[in-house]
């Protein structure tokens, strides 16, 4: 059950930060920085540093808690980036996106 609560954490702190409206004045463009920027446009890349992020303070969370191992730490990462960019391929601000697709 940690393991499906930290994945929608990352899901939720990566979809605030990268597609929120309240966001928006505060966001750098993807150009700031030399291209670093990109990092908050984009749900994998963003995924990854929430996932890190929320290993580094599960610490003061009663809903996960894993051990602080480099191996855990780089894992949180892999599963935020992963969970963050599926989730925001399937779900859309209308709902479930359905791919129409193109009829010949």
């Amino acid at each position: 059950m940690d393991l499906i609560w930290f994945a929608l954490a990352c899901y939720g702190l990566t979809f605030l930060v990268v597609y929120a409206s309240i966001f928006n004045k505060i966001r750098p463009s993807k150009e700031w920085l030399r291209g670093f920027g990109k990092l908050f446009h984009c749900p994998l890349c963003f995924g990854f540093h929430s996932g890190w992020f929320l290993f580094v303070i599960n610490r003061w969370t009663e809903l996960f808690t894993f051990d602080y191992t480099l191996a855990n730490f780089f894992i949180c990462g892999c599963v935020g980036a992963g969970t963050s960019y599926l989730l925001s391929m399937i779900i859309g601000d209308e709902g479930i996106k359905i791919d129409k697709g193109t009829s010949k």
